[in-house]
């Protein structure tokens, strides 16, 4: 499944590689999510992402989110963000991400975003270096903590919107990261953890 709809958006699911493996993650204990068999057989071809939306004006935004972190495919992210904007120039674009897009590439990706996404939502799921490492397990280690934080900060100057999400995890001081997202000055989302 590329294109699935959930609510009044629609999602795209274009990897299910991930530079994390969260322990709380649905990937552990779902084929998908809202019915969807999100794991892909091959990663999808901007041609094909661009045929799976088809004509999306019934939605009202456009979410790049499956099962996989979507800036490992920055190009293609690119490209179909701007192929939306070109042709649905009213429909919001979002991303769904790990926030450790600027460490898979090896520099600053986010001025890139500019003119093409209007909300990105960055998974932060922890308060400490220390409670990521162990929760979240990104191929990145303990760097990968400070590198959500700096990519957060980074995205507010060409991203709009700018959210940090946590899951509700009892080894997760909610309060302390709602006072990380004050502090950067970004919006800020607690999610419930579901295993289906």
């Amino acid at each position: 499944m590329i294109a699935y709809k959930i609510g009044d958006s629609l999602y795209l699911n274009i990897t299910n590689r991930c530079t994390n493996k969260c322990s709380f993650c649905i990937r552990n204990f779902a084929k998908g999510v809202g019915g969807y068999d999100l794991w892909l057989e091959k990663e999808p071809t901007t041609k094909e992402i661009i045929e799976a939306i088809g004509n999306p004006e019934n939605y009202k935004e456009i979410v790049f989110c499956g099962y996989g972190e979507p800036l490992l495919r920055l190009q293609v992210v690119l490209d179909v963000a701007s192929y939306i904007k070109n042709n649905f120039p009213g429909i919001p674009v979002r991303i769904n991400t790990n926030g450790l897009g600027n460490l898979i590439h090896g520099e600053d990706i986010t001025p890139q975003f500019k003119g093409l996404i209007d909300v990105i939502s960055i998974s932060l799921n922890a308060h400490n270096s220390e409670t990521y490492d162990r929760i979240c397990r990104s191929d990145y280690g303990e760097e990968a903590f400070y590198a959500v934080l700096e990519f957060a900060r980074k995205c507010k100057n060409y991203v709009p919107r700018v959210v940090l999400t946590v899951v509700e995890l009892p080894e997760v001081d909610i309060e302390k990261t709602r006072k990380i997202a004050e502090e950067l000055g970004v919006g800020f989302k607690v999610r419930k953890f579901e295993k289906s």
